[in-house]
């Protein structure tokens, strides 16, 4: 423990630590994953899913259930939570809870301007839209032509307002362009994070930069294994790098002239924390990288809850929840198109 958090700490952050840890522990356990993956059809999912703390959320849902319907009330119940826990919240928690929602204002923005280039329907889109990350303006954001437009137009009233100073350009929107528009964005809004949650200080700042170290070397990895054989060029690939993490800066140079999925292995199997998720893939192989990483990631956020008084436990269960409704979403999707032999891919257990 650093300082003194533990004699201040629960005046303004200790109902909102005890509120967090109790939904913690209403999170599914490895015995409701088995008996979700022996469920024949979505009812018997929905069913299943009454007894948990979905039910008073699934239970009014008329038969024939659809996937979409069910991942909606779990993430209604998670949006329920966490803005229970903002109107309680004081500074400088309300800005912290705050900042975990960005990444999905960051989707948003980029899901709603890639629909409108494919001329797809604004009000489609709106739907599709995660709510965490839903703020006033956003369905106008189908007026934009460039990112110019974009910035004047709708997000200079934004919080990632100030994200967007290294991707003002005239050139206009493509998928290419709004794919480095994304991560330039999510670089700039990590070391935003990283930078506040170090003023926090004490073991905030510890827990945190080590779960955003996490994100931020994930990224690397991913921004590199998806522009191979792109016109991506390594200075432009190593601009789309967080400016920290276990990998800055030796690591980012070396991703940087990466060529094919081995060299990145080659590369991540120098770092000892990466190296079991590496030792799980064979040669070539990329597709199970991503379920490499959750679990990893569920691994780290579940050891933030073994330490008190700290805001960190707030981004974890966040995380965790979010892993959850991933969960049901592929478990609902395999018994939904009877692909039942499939059901374990990509299920990361919690507990």
């Amino acid at each position: 423990m650093y300082g003194f958090e533990a004699m201040t700490f629960n005046i303004h952050g200790g109902y909102l630590e005890a509120i967090v840890r109790g939904h913690r522990s209403g999170l599914l356990t490895a015995a409701d994953y088995n008996n979700l993956c022996q469920c024949e059809t979505l009812d018997d999912i929905k069913m299943h899913l009454s007894a948990t703390e979905y039910g008073p959320y699934l239970q009014n849902e008329p038969s024939p259930l659809h996937t979409t319907t069910i991942v909606e009330k779990c993430t209604l119940k998670l949006v329920d939570e966490y803005k229970h826990m903002l109107c309680q919240a004081t500074e400088p928690l309300s800005t912290f809870l705050e900042y975990i929602t960005y990444g999905h204002m960051i989707d948003n923005v980029v899901l709603i301007v890639t629909g409108t280039l494919h001329e797809r329907d604004v009000q489609e889109l709106l739907e599709k839209c995660h709510p965490l990350g839903m703020f006033d303006s956003i369905a106008t954001l189908a007026v934009a032509q460039n990112m110019r437009e974009l910035y004047r137009l709708v997000l200079v009233d934004t919080p990632l307002a100030p994200y967007f100073s290294e991707c003002i350009t005239s050139e206009d929107l493509d998928d290419m362009n709004i794919e480095i528009m994304r991560n330039t964005l999510y670089k700039a809004y990590l070391e935003d994070f990283y930078q506040f949650c170090q003023k926090l200080g004490g073991a905030t700042a510890e827990i945190m930069s080590d779960l955003l170290a996490f994100e931020a070397d994930r990224r690397a990895v991913n921004i590199t294994i998806n522009s191979i054989g792109t016109e991506l060029t390594r200075d432009d690939r190593k601009k789309l790098y967080s400016s920290f993490g276990l990998l800055y800066p030796y690591g980012h140079e070396e991703l940087a002239v990466c060529e094919d999925i081995d060299q990145v292995r080659g590369v991540m199997e120098k770092y000892p924390p990466y190296q079991p998720i590496f030792g799980k893939l064979s040669y070539g192989e990329s597709q199970m990288l991503d379920k490499a990483f959750y679990e990893e990631e569920v691994k780290r956020l579940c050891l933030s809850f073994e330490q008190q008084f700290h805001y960190g436990v707030f981004f974890a269960y966040m995380r965790l929840r979010e892993q959850e409704i991933r969960n049901l979403m592929w478990i609902s999707e395999c018994v939904a198109q009877n692909q039942k032999s499939r059901v374990h891919d990509s299920v990361v257990f919690i507990f």
